[in-house]
């Protein structure tokens, strides 16, 4: 069955929020969807969205990834409008953190041991509020349209830039 678009939408839109935040810290990155993440002994897994944060430049330039010697991506976007996903499937990959989108409530996990723990901040963005930030810049796409939700929250973490 192919995604709907809200979910596009809010992948999109959530992938955008993540690359504003990195580019208003001035941090490098690198991002990908869709990406088929296999170890021969587990399930493949697809985020709908996934960025190297910390291990950017391990996947600089790069066309193929080996998830069994390249380090897994620092963050995973999974949006579920009409499909459920279990944290614990990211858990063989050992993304440090993965953010579930479901029904517009975003539930941040940080793997800690062995297992996914649901967080209240992310460890990239610890001093945003992400839950609020989220849902008013999917309030203005929404309202205004996705170019403007964007302009606009670059504009409010920019000083300075009108």
């Amino acid at each position: 069955m192919s995604p709907l678009p809200k979910h596009g939408r809010e992948a999109n839109i959530l992938a955008d929020v993540v690359k504003v935040l990195l580019d208003t810290q001035s941090r490098n990155y690198e991002a990908f969807t869709p990406i088929t993440m296999e170890l021969p002994s587990e399930s493949g897994i697809e985020p709908d969205y996934c960025f190297y944060i910390d291990n950017w430049q391990a996947v600089v330039g790069r066309d193929r990834i080996d998830w069994g010697t390249d380090p897994s991506p620092d963050l995973a976007i999974e949006i579920d409008v009409t499909s459920y996903t279990d944290v614990a499937d990211y858990a063989p990959y050992r993304i440090p953190e993965v953010w579930l989108f479901k029904r517009n409530q975003l539930s941040i996990y940080g793997f800690q041991g062995n297992k996914y723990q649901l967080q209240s901040t992310s460890r990239y963005f610890p001093n945003v509020d992400l839950q609020s930030l989220i849902a008013k810049c999917l309030e203005a796409a929404s309202a205004r349209g996705t170019g403007v939700a964007i302009r606009e929250l670059r504009s409010s973490l920019t000083p300075g830039l009108e």
